[in-house]
């Protein structure tokens, strides 16, 4: 195919009026093609190969558009010529400003686009011009609606998580954060900004192997799980490792291991009724022990084949990865090698009810709660996000018409009893 180059600059003189600047390479007329979801998560440094020409794949030879908040077009070779997948153009937007962010031009591209990547830089310049406006909308509208690719480095993978560390106050190191978990520095969002499918209530971080950032990730999670009263959930990648997600919740990890020691890690706050930290309070050293077994952990090594993998519709499962145990004691975080989670205790039934029927199973649209007795319902979703609370009469309904499909877990409470069903949403 004859490839068409067109280049716009916007040189600094000229930027007093300009809220972005725009760099084009490719076809400049907009093609339709029949692109695929998919999330890539890159760590920071030099990229994986494999892991953007996996990315690439996604957009079938459609457009892929670079979003930055500082710097120029470094991606647009790369992407457009170097890794050896077609792609229809790749144009990079420098947004200078919150206004550039939602100008008609960049909005435009922003749905003309088959994928979408963030570079790194600053987290906080990312939230502070696309969050809360039209911007914000337009990428949700792509990863969920068009159901296009969507994909980041450094702080671009950083933002990715519906549960995020902004920066707006600077950085903060492990020893910072463990020391005080709300001091100033540890400054989250939460369920107000991207809604990324398979990275609810994730909070995502990067560069993890330097410095080691085991120690702050885990004072995100306590802070989660404090705040907010759910389980909590990370994914990090070291600084030349990718984590790429596809549709059904596989998540591949991209690295060059044994020759180097690259991995990713997936957390979560265990599968227990008491997850929540010990002590987790301003001013006062995090306590998050839980018996050693606070975080469960798989760390997975990345190859240049991405064999190796994570699945992330139920967080129970991988494959060619090892699980640790994650914990604190008083400010000191722990390590060690740990045993895979087990959530057998928290999403099957507890105790008996006569008479009480949930149905049908699988849903589609209503559930019908049958029972003797007033009870209060509680729907939640694999990650432990509360979505609904009602209290039933002797026969009932939950409308299900608006979540998802996936798998879904009812829990009734009736006096001190309770009983936890799992429901699945056609």
């Amino acid at each position: 195919m004859k490839k068409f180059y067109f280049i716009v600059l916007f040189f600094p003189g000229i930027l007093l009026g300009q809220n972005y600047t725009s760099y084009f390479t490719g076809n400049p007329d907009d093609v339709s093609t029949d692109h695929q979801f998919g999330v890539c998560l890159m760590g920071g440094a030099a990229e994986s190969d494999e892991a953007m020409r996996w990315f690439l794949e996604k957009a079938d030879g459609g457009d892929v558009l670079v979003l930055r908040a500082s710097g120029s077009d470094g991606y647009n070779d790369y992407f457009y010529s170097e890794l050896g997948v077609s792609v229809n153009s790749v144009e990079t937007i420098v947004v200078h400003y919150a206004d550039g962010a939602v100008d008609p031009y960049v909005l435009q591209k922003v749905a003309q686009a088959e994928a979408i990547w963030f570079t790194g830089g600053n987290q906080w310049n990312y939230v502070s011009y696309f969050k809360g406006n039209a911007m914000q909308d337009a990428l949700n509208h792509h990863v969920n609606v068009k159901q296009a690719a969507i994909g980041g480095t450094s702080a671009g993978m950083a933002i990715l998580g519906s549960y995020y560390f902004d920066a707006r106050n600077g950085t903060v190191n492990s020893a910072q954060a463990l020391s005080n978990p709300y001091v100033s520095r540890v400054s989250l969002g939460y369920n107000d900004f991207l809604e990324v499918p398979f990275l609810e209530n994730v909070v995502t971080d990067t560069h993890y192997d330097n410095p080691d950032r085991r120690g702050r990730h885990t004072v995100f999670l306590a802070r989660m799980a404090t705040d907010h009263g759910v389980r909590s959930f990370g994914i990090a990648s070291e600084e030349f490792t990718a984590v790429c997600i596809d549709a059904d919740g596989t998540a591949r990890v991209f690295g060059e291991y044994p020759d180097f020691q690259d991995f990713a890690y997936f957390l979560q706050a265990n599968c227990t009724h008491e997850f929540e930290p010990e002590t987790c309070e301003p001013g006062t050293p995090l306590h998050w022990q839980r018996e050693n077994e606070a975080i469960k952990v798989y760390k997975v090594p990345g190859t240049v084949t991405g064999e190796n993998y994570f699945e992330l519709d139920l967080w129970e499962n991988g494959s060619g990865g090892t699980w640790e145990h994650w914990y604190v004691e008083n400010g000191n975080f722990i390590a060690e090698p740990g045993s895979s989670i087990d959530c057998s205790t928290v999403s099957v039934e507890e105790m008996d009810f006569t008479q009480l029927v949930l149905t049908p199973n699988p849903v589609s649209n209503t559930l019908q709660v049958i029972y003797d007795k007033p009870l209060k319902v509680e729907v939640f979703d694999i990650l432990g996000q509360r979505l609904l609370r009602k209290n039933t009469q002797a026969l009932d309904f939950i409308d299900f018409s608006e979540l998802r499909p996936g798998i879904y877990f009812v829990r009734t409470t009736c006096a001190d009893s309770e009983r936890v069903f799992r429901i699945v949403k056609k």
